[in-house]
Protein backbone atom coordinates (compact mmCIF):
# COMPACT_ATOMS: atom_id res chain seq x y z
CA UNK A 1 0.00 0.00 0.00
CA UNK A 2 3.20 2.46 0.93
CA UNK A 3 4.49 1.98 -2.42
CA UNK A 4 1.19 2.63 -4.41
CA UNK A 5 0.79 5.78 -2.55
CA UNK A 6 4.43 6.86 -3.54
CA UNK A 7 3.79 5.55 -7.31
CA UNK A 8 0.83 7.59 -7.16
CA UNK A 9 2.79 10.84 -5.25
CA UNK A 10 5.39 10.94 -7.76
CA UNK A 11 3.35 10.49 -10.80
CA UNK A 12 1.60 13.30 -9.56
CA UNK A 13 4.52 15.40 -9.01
CA UNK A 14 6.17 14.80 -12.90
CA UNK A 15 2.40 15.71 -14.05
CA UNK A 16 2.59 19.05 -12.12
CA UNK A 17 5.97 19.54 -13.63
CA UNK A 18 4.85 18.89 -17.25
CA UNK A 19 2.23 21.17 -16.72
CA UNK A 20 4.66 23.86 -15.45
CA UNK A 21 6.63 23.13 -18.46
CA UNK A 22 4.23 22.87 -21.19
CA UNK A 23 3.06 26.34 -19.98
CA UNK A 24 6.34 28.10 -19.56
CA UNK A 25 7.31 26.92 -23.15
CA UNK A 26 3.55 28.30 -24.28
CA UNK A 27 4.24 31.54 -22.82
CA UNK A 28 7.54 32.05 -24.67
CA UNK A 29 6.30 31.00 -28.07
CA UNK A 30 3.08 33.30 -27.99
CA UNK A 31 4.53 35.98 -25.97
CA UNK A 32 8.61 36.52 -26.75
CA UNK A 33 10.40 39.15 -24.23
CA UNK A 34 10.84 42.38 -25.73
CA UNK A 35 14.35 43.19 -26.82
CA UNK A 36 15.94 45.37 -24.31
CA UNK A 37 18.42 48.16 -25.98
CA UNK A 38 21.64 46.36 -24.81
CA UNK A 39 20.42 43.28 -26.51
CA UNK A 40 19.68 45.29 -30.00
CA UNK A 41 22.86 47.56 -29.87
CA UNK A 42 25.27 45.86 -27.93
CA UNK A 43 27.80 45.08 -30.44
CA UNK A 44 30.82 41.31 -30.03
CA UNK A 45 34.63 42.48 -30.30
CA UNK A 46 36.52 41.60 -33.77
CA UNK A 47 39.60 39.54 -33.64
CA UNK A 48 42.75 41.83 -33.65
CA UNK A 49 44.96 38.73 -34.48
CA UNK A 50 47.18 38.54 -31.40
CA UNK A 51 50.78 36.60 -32.20
CA UNK A 52 49.55 35.07 -28.45
CA UNK A 53 46.33 33.69 -29.73
CA UNK A 54 45.60 30.49 -31.01
CA UNK A 55 47.52 26.53 -30.02
CA UNK A 56 50.87 27.61 -31.42
CA UNK A 57 50.89 31.97 -29.97
CA UNK A 58 53.73 33.24 -28.81
CA UNK A 59 54.27 36.92 -27.19
CA UNK A 60 55.74 39.41 -29.33
CA UNK A 61 57.76 41.16 -26.55
CA UNK A 62 58.06 44.03 -28.09
CA UNK A 63 54.60 44.58 -28.09
CA UNK A 64 54.11 43.07 -24.96
CA UNK A 65 56.72 46.20 -23.53
CA UNK A 66 54.75 48.56 -25.22
CA UNK A 67 51.61 47.55 -23.75
CA UNK A 68 53.08 47.56 -20.71
CA UNK A 69 54.31 51.68 -21.44
CA UNK A 70 50.58 52.13 -22.15
CA UNK A 71 49.35 50.67 -18.70
CA UNK A 72 52.62 52.75 -17.15
CA UNK A 73 51.08 55.86 -18.98
CA UNK A 74 47.51 55.80 -18.84
CA UNK A 75 45.88 52.69 -16.79
CA UNK A 76 47.71 52.44 -13.86
CA UNK A 77 46.08 55.94 -12.22
CA UNK A 78 43.18 53.88 -11.75
CA UNK A 79 43.60 50.07 -12.36
CA UNK A 80 45.49 47.70 -10.35
CA UNK A 81 47.44 44.85 -10.73
CA UNK A 82 47.89 43.12 -8.10
CA UNK A 83 48.74 40.00 -8.66
CA UNK A 84 51.96 41.09 -10.71
CA UNK A 85 55.67 41.64 -9.44
CA UNK A 86 57.77 43.90 -10.71
CA UNK A 87 60.65 41.09 -10.71
CA UNK A 88 57.97 39.24 -13.47
CA UNK A 89 58.57 42.11 -15.76
CA UNK A 90 62.18 40.22 -16.76
CA UNK A 91 59.56 37.51 -18.56
CA UNK A 92 58.63 40.21 -21.18
CA UNK A 93 62.60 41.24 -22.09
CA UNK A 94 63.50 43.58 -19.56
CA UNK A 95 67.04 43.43 -17.37
CA UNK A 96 67.56 43.13 -13.81
CA UNK A 97 68.51 46.31 -13.65
CA UNK A 98 65.85 47.50 -15.80
CA UNK A 99 63.33 46.06 -13.45
CA UNK A 100 65.36 47.42 -10.08
CA UNK A 101 64.81 51.50 -11.87
CA UNK A 102 61.05 50.48 -12.85
CA UNK A 103 60.33 49.73 -9.49
CA UNK A 104 62.33 52.37 -7.45
CA UNK A 105 60.58 55.28 -9.96
CA UNK A 106 57.11 53.76 -9.83
CA UNK A 107 54.83 56.74 -9.00
CA UNK A 108 52.87 54.95 -6.14
CA UNK A 109 54.92 53.75 -3.05
CA UNK A 110 54.44 50.67 -1.35
CA UNK A 111 52.52 51.26 2.41
CA UNK A 112 55.13 50.38 5.44
CA UNK A 113 55.14 51.35 8.89
CA UNK A 114 57.54 53.30 10.71
CA UNK A 115 59.70 51.69 12.86
CA UNK A 116 59.96 54.23 15.23
CA UNK A 117 56.82 55.56 15.85
CA UNK A 118 55.00 53.34 14.39
CA UNK A 119 53.05 55.57 11.88
CA UNK A 120 52.05 54.79 8.76
CA UNK A 121 54.29 55.37 5.82
CA UNK A 122 55.69 54.37 2.57
CA UNK A 123 58.65 52.99 1.24
CA UNK A 124 60.32 52.75 -2.45
CA UNK A 125 59.56 49.79 -3.91
CA UNK A 126 61.25 46.84 -4.57
CA UNK A 127 61.42 43.85 -7.52
CA UNK A 128 60.25 41.70 -5.09
CA UNK A 129 57.04 43.63 -4.80
CA UNK A 130 53.74 43.55 -6.56
CA UNK A 131 52.31 46.79 -8.33
CA UNK A 132 51.07 48.82 -5.57
CA UNK A 133 47.12 50.05 -6.06
CA UNK A 134 46.41 53.48 -6.79
CA UNK A 135 44.17 53.62 -3.92
CA UNK A 136 44.11 53.23 -0.32
CA UNK A 137 40.99 51.05 -0.49
CA UNK A 138 37.59 50.46 -2.24
CA UNK A 139 35.97 53.67 -0.41
CA UNK A 140 38.59 55.35 -1.81
CA UNK A 141 38.80 54.13 -5.37
CA UNK A 142 35.15 54.47 -5.53
CA UNK A 143 35.03 58.02 -3.89
CA UNK A 144 37.28 59.33 -7.42
CA UNK A 145 35.24 57.02 -10.07
CA UNK A 146 31.73 58.37 -9.57
CA UNK A 147 30.83 55.27 -7.05
CA UNK A 148 32.47 52.78 -9.77
CA UNK A 149 35.33 50.68 -8.48
CA UNK A 150 37.86 50.38 -11.18
CA UNK A 151 38.42 46.23 -11.96
CA UNK A 152 41.84 45.19 -10.97
CA UNK A 153 43.58 44.16 -14.44
CA UNK A 154 46.00 41.48 -13.52
CA UNK A 155 43.63 38.33 -14.75
CA UNK A 156 41.00 40.59 -16.69
CA UNK A 157 41.52 38.96 -20.20
CA UNK A 158 40.88 35.85 -18.26
CA UNK A 159 37.66 37.24 -16.35
CA UNK A 160 36.09 38.78 -19.86
CA UNK A 161 34.76 36.84 -22.46
CA UNK A 162 36.70 36.75 -25.58
CA UNK A 163 39.52 38.81 -23.58
CA UNK A 164 42.38 40.19 -25.44
CA UNK A 165 39.70 41.65 -28.41
CA UNK A 166 36.81 42.53 -25.98
CA UNK A 167 39.89 44.89 -23.83
CA UNK A 168 40.90 46.47 -27.66
CA UNK A 169 37.20 47.06 -28.51
CA UNK A 170 36.12 48.49 -25.13
CA UNK A 171 39.30 51.23 -25.14
CA UNK A 172 38.52 51.89 -28.83
CA UNK A 173 34.74 51.62 -28.95
CA UNK A 174 33.50 55.10 -26.97
CA UNK A 175 31.19 57.33 -29.54
CA UNK A 176 27.80 59.17 -29.59
CA UNK A 177 25.15 57.54 -28.60
CA UNK A 178 23.14 56.53 -31.78
CA UNK A 179 19.83 58.18 -32.72
CA UNK A 180 18.33 54.84 -33.65
CA UNK A 181 18.76 53.67 -29.89
CA UNK A 182 16.99 57.02 -28.38
CA UNK A 183 14.19 56.42 -30.69
CA UNK A 184 13.80 53.24 -30.63
CA UNK A 185 14.40 53.23 -27.02
CA UNK A 186 13.92 56.52 -25.06
CA UNK A 187 14.70 55.57 -21.60
CA UNK A 188 17.75 54.73 -23.23
CA UNK A 189 19.83 57.96 -22.40
CA UNK A 190 23.20 57.82 -21.21
CA UNK A 191 23.25 59.04 -17.85
CA UNK A 192 24.65 61.78 -16.75
CA UNK A 193 28.95 60.89 -16.08
CA UNK A 194 28.86 57.60 -17.59
CA UNK A 195 29.95 56.64 -21.24
CA UNK A 196 28.26 54.75 -24.08
CA UNK A 197 30.19 52.21 -25.39
CA UNK A 198 28.54 49.54 -27.07
CA UNK A 199 30.88 46.90 -26.21
CA UNK A 200 30.37 47.41 -22.49
CA UNK A 201 27.08 45.08 -21.36
CA UNK A 202 25.14 47.71 -20.48
CA UNK A 203 26.04 50.59 -23.30
CA UNK A 204 27.18 52.79 -20.41
CA UNK A 205 30.31 52.79 -18.65
CA UNK A 206 31.65 54.77 -15.78
CA UNK A 207 35.50 55.13 -17.02
CA UNK A 208 36.24 58.21 -19.80
CA UNK A 209 37.90 57.17 -22.70
CA UNK A 210 41.22 56.03 -22.06
CA UNK A 211 42.63 56.94 -24.99
CA UNK A 212 41.96 60.33 -26.32
CA UNK A 213 44.78 60.83 -29.08
CA UNK A 214 47.55 59.63 -30.73
CA UNK A 215 50.75 59.99 -29.83
CA UNK A 216 49.22 59.39 -26.17
CA UNK A 217 52.49 57.03 -25.12
CA UNK A 218 55.75 57.13 -26.56
CA UNK A 219 57.12 54.30 -27.26
CA UNK A 220 61.05 53.74 -27.51
CA UNK A 221 60.75 51.55 -30.13
CA UNK A 222 59.49 53.86 -32.25
CA UNK A 223 56.65 52.56 -33.32
CA UNK A 224 53.82 55.16 -34.13
CA UNK A 225 51.37 55.27 -31.37
CA UNK A 226 48.00 55.26 -33.13
CA UNK A 227 44.88 54.48 -30.77
CA UNK A 228 44.79 51.44 -32.03
CA UNK A 229 48.13 50.52 -31.95
CA UNK A 230 48.42 51.62 -27.99
CA UNK A 231 44.66 49.60 -27.80
CA UNK A 232 45.88 46.79 -29.03
CA UNK A 233 49.81 46.73 -27.32
CA UNK A 234 47.77 47.16 -23.43
CA UNK A 235 45.59 43.97 -25.05
CA UNK A 236 48.59 41.94 -25.44
CA UNK A 237 50.34 43.10 -21.99
CA UNK A 238 47.04 42.18 -20.63
CA UNK A 239 47.10 38.82 -21.80
CA UNK A 240 50.72 38.15 -20.79
CA UNK A 241 49.62 39.26 -17.07
CA UNK A 242 47.02 36.77 -17.45
CA UNK A 243 48.67 34.14 -18.97
CA UNK A 244 52.37 34.50 -17.99
CA UNK A 245 52.99 30.91 -18.88
CA UNK A 246 51.17 30.71 -22.14
CA UNK A 247 53.91 29.79 -24.10
CA UNK A 248 54.74 27.06 -22.01
CA UNK A 249 51.57 25.86 -21.70
CA UNK A 250 51.45 25.50 -25.56
CA UNK A 251 54.84 23.98 -25.61
CA UNK A 252 53.55 21.23 -23.10
CA UNK A 253 50.63 20.69 -25.54
CA UNK A 254 52.29 20.03 -28.73
CA UNK A 255 54.76 17.75 -26.76
CA UNK A 256 52.00 15.83 -25.82
CA UNK A 257 50.12 15.80 -28.88
CA UNK A 258 53.17 14.62 -30.40
CA UNK A 259 53.87 11.87 -28.02
CA UNK A 260 50.18 10.39 -28.24
CA UNK A 261 50.88 10.20 -32.40
CA UNK A 262 53.89 8.26 -31.50
CA UNK A 263 52.63 6.35 -29.14
CA UNK A 264 49.73 4.99 -31.26
CA UNK A 265 51.83 4.14 -34.08
CA UNK A 266 54.37 2.37 -31.80
CA UNK A 267 51.02 0.35 -30.52
CA UNK A 268 49.46 -0.13 -34.12
CA UNK A 269 53.12 -1.81 -34.95
CA UNK A 270 53.26 -3.92 -31.39
CA UNK A 271 49.98 -5.04 -32.82
CA UNK A 272 50.94 -6.20 -36.25
CA UNK A 273 53.74 -7.56 -35.19
CA UNK A 274 52.32 -9.88 -32.22
CA UNK A 275 49.32 -10.83 -34.32
CA UNK A 276 50.91 -11.23 -37.88
CA UNK A 277 50.30 -14.23 -39.44
CA UNK A 278 47.37 -15.40 -36.88
CA UNK A 279 44.15 -15.74 -38.52
CA UNK A 280 41.18 -14.62 -36.70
Amino acid sequence: MARLISIVIGAAFVFVLAIALFGTAKTAITEPAAESAEHVFHLHPENIGLPSAGLFGKFDRQQVQRGFAVYKEVCAACHSLKYVAFRDLTKIGYTDAEVKAIANQWVIEQPSVNPDTGEATTRKNLPSDHFPSPFANEVAARAANNNALPPDLSLITKAREDGPNYVHALITGYRNQPAELLKEFPGAKTPPGLHYNPYFANLNIAMPPPLTADGQVTYSDGTKATKDQMARDVSAFLTWTAEPNLEARHAAGLAAVIFLVIFVFLTWGAYQNVWRGVEH
